[in-house]
């Protein structure tokens, strides 16, 4: 099988190439990434001279690539994980999410219409439902609620992909994924930021009361979701992936600190995100019942391997940082 990973140089998709790879002799892949600033071909680098693998720089956005490499590469899936994904950058300006998240789907959706495939899908997240309040998980069946703009792009490119399934009778499935976290996760987000502040000493920003609870999952779990979907999935269905490990933030960040042995004085409580959802928690009995996938990573053992990642893959994370994590690229592949 030849897949096409839109994106497969970000946190997600980086983790689910290794897995694929390591996990299906059988298989080839096709990694297709602009290389935004969350896009690092560092992540790729034990993988990079495997034939069962290329890289393809370049947008989801341009409809004459994605056609070509359809039919040049002979690509009989999609795993479409190509996305702008940090909210605090969507409420900055939501124009370049709708352009990828809804625009490139939509460029994915209609090449797909010219080239059969076994499957297209569509990985999302749990933000499209909105927030919870203290009780009860999202279902498959949870009205779509979108709370940020970054939500709502991943909501309206989640309704035409399922749209396309309907008209057009693509073999599309969604998946809708609780937080993430594990290596390669760009230090922007909550877990990775915090290990790297505390490993530097600076002040640990906390929004609001940080009484925020999410439901987190280890990358690899949900890389092994993402894999039983592609393979078994029914076509038109959604699929929820959750960790079952809801912690509120402000407790996350007290592990993180308790585990690299700094002070809790390091936590800065700062003015809350707009909009900041309060609860979000997933149901994950469909998946399991039909296709038989749980996850397998306890959140202690889980955020015990992640901090301990970070501690040995310092210069990674520091170069990402400072910005010179691009260099690679251009060393490694511009002059070819």
């Amino acid at each position: 099988m030849n897949i096409l990973v839109t994106g497969g140089a970000g946190f997600i998709g980086s983790n689910f190439v290794h897995h694929m790879l390591a996990a299906h002799q059988d298989l080839r892949i096709v990694n297709l990434d602009k290389l935004t600033y969350a896009g690092n071909l560092e992540n790729l680098r034990a993988v990079e001279k495997e034939s069962r693998y290329l890289f393809v720089h370049g947008d989801i956005c341009d409809a004459g690539l994605v056609r070509s490499l359809l039919s040049e590469q002979k690509i009989d899936a999609i795993v479409n994980f190509a996305a702008e994904s940090h909210v605090d950058r969507s409420i900055l300006g939501a124009s370049e999410f709708v352009r990828t998240n809804v625009m490139g789907t939509t460029v994915l959706l209609e090449a797909s219409k010219e080239h059969p495939l076994v499957k297209f899908v569509h990985v999302s997240t749990d933000e499209v439902y909105g927030s919870l309040g203290p009780e009860g998980r999202f279902t498959e069946a949870s009205p779509l609620h979108p709370n940020s703009p970054y939500a709502a792009s991943k909501a309206s490119a989640d309704m035409l992909a399922l749209s396309y399934q309907h008209t057009f009778g693509l073999p599309v499935v969604i998946t809708r994924c609780s937080n993430n976290y594990g290596p390669y996760q760009f230090p922007e987000k909550l877990i990775p930021l915090m290990i790297a502040n505390a490993l530097d000493d600076k002040p640990l920003p906390v929004y609001g009361d940080g009484e925020n609870v999410r439901d987190w999952i280890h990358v690899a779990d949900h890389c092994s979701a993402i894999d039983a979907v592609l393979q078994k999935g029914m076509v038109g269905r959604v699929y929820n992936i959750g960790g079952n490990s809801e912690r509120k933030n402000i407790d996350v960040v007290k592990i993180v600190l308790q585990t690299l042995g700094k002070p809790e004085t390091l936590i800065t409580y700062v003015k809350d995100r707009p909009g900041h959802d309060r609860r979000y928690a997933i149901d994950g009995a469909k998946i399991e019942r039909e296709l038989g996938w749980r996850p397998s990573v306890a959140f202690e053992t889980g955020i015990a391997r992640t901090i301990a990642w970070y501690r040995e893959n310092n210069s990674w994370w520091q170069r990402i940082i400072s910005g010179e994590y691009k260099e690679y690229y251009q060393r490694m592949y511009e002059g070819r």
